[in-house]
């Protein structure tokens, strides 16, 4: 017995120390990472409680406002039309990009002439940035000479130049459809791994008792990549969401605000109007909504792990 506890206790003693030792090495990175976004979070927190302006960054004053900013920017009406402008991009953004991307994932299971070539060029466009997809559109939809009126017109479609970017009614419909094709790659990338790990011998068995495709698709397919859907579902909402280089490049949240969403309000109330304050309140909002977001997915994804 007191060779057994012996042995008991220096085992313990090992492993205390190598969680010490992993601790030890976990230790720069978590510092890194709380220098450069926990600090800045938190400073952003500060200043949306405080009056922060031009005047007041130069003299270093920073009067406590309470909630007053707050209730200034969530009464507001910029502020409430930023925010459905951005459930409606994304909204649409992920359930086209979902839509689309599982089908071109089903697309490249099988096994055809010149499969690889057309996955490599789908995949291709999740390498380009956002700021380089967004100048392409602005080419595509442009008035004048834009491929796609140039296209519409060829084929009848239009008889006239449609103002993409320029008219109100459809320039939020343009960048939504430009994020559409941007985020597509993503959810092939993800859709076809999930793909991937399902097992045959299931539809060996399901071919076996008479299922269709579809009977295959809706009973089989989906409730196996439960997990893949969700992940790229809930990951593509905090993409979109905080969207901001595509439709910046592609009409800084213009004209006359048809796509401003919470990213570019941010942007412009801070650099453009100078009201650092009612910024910081846009910003923590956003960082609020993506955590809800992120914990919903994280509480998700572990209870099917469990």
């Amino acid at each position: 017995m007191n060779a057994t506890g012996s042995w008991l206790r220096m085992t313990m003693k090992n492993i205390g120390g190598q969680d010490r030792i992993g601790y030890l090495f976990m230790a720069p990175p978590l510092l890194f990472m709380l220098a450069i976004l926990g600090f800045p979070i938190l400073y952003t927190v500060i200043m949306s409680f405080q009056e922060v302006s031009l005047r007041t960054l130069i003299s270093g004053e920073r009067p406590f406002a309470g909630i007053e900013n707050y209730r200034a920017v969530l009464t507001s009406d910029a502020f409430h039309r930023a925010l459905s402008h951005s459930l409606l991009f994304t909204v649409g953004s992920i359930s086209m990009q979902f839509s689309i991307g599982l089908a071109f994932a089903l697309l490249f299971r099988r096994q055809f002439w010149g499969a690889n070539t057309l996955r490599g060029l789908v995949l291709s466009g999740w390498l380009i940035p956002a700021v380089v997809v967004g100048t392409l559109f602005v080419w595509l939809f442009n008035l004048d000479f834009g491929l796609v009126n140039f296209a519409l017109m060829g084929l009848g479609l239009i008889d006239r130049p449609v103002g993409w970017l320029v008219d109100p009614g459809i320039a939020l419909l343009s960048v939504t459809l430009a994020n559409i094709w941007y985020g597509i790659p993503f959810n092939v990338i993800v859709l076809s791994a999930g793909l991937a790990g399902l097992p045959e011998d299931v539809y060996e068995a399901a071919t076996v008792d008479g299922a269709n495709g579809f009977q295959k698709f809706r009973h089989i397919t989906l409730p196996l990549m439960r997990q893949s859907i969700l992940a790229v579902l809930m990951l593509g909402l905090i993409y979109t969401l905080r969207s901001f280089g595509l439709i910046w490049t592609m009409t800084r949240g213009g004209p006359s605000g048809a796509t401003e969403v919470i990213p570019t309000l941010a942007y412009r109330v801070g650099f453009d109007f100078f009201r650092f304050s009612e910024a910081a309140v846009i910003a923590v909002f956003m960082v609020l909504l993506l955590l809800v977001v992120a914990i919903f997915y994280v509480r998700a994804t572990g209870e099917e792990v469990a």
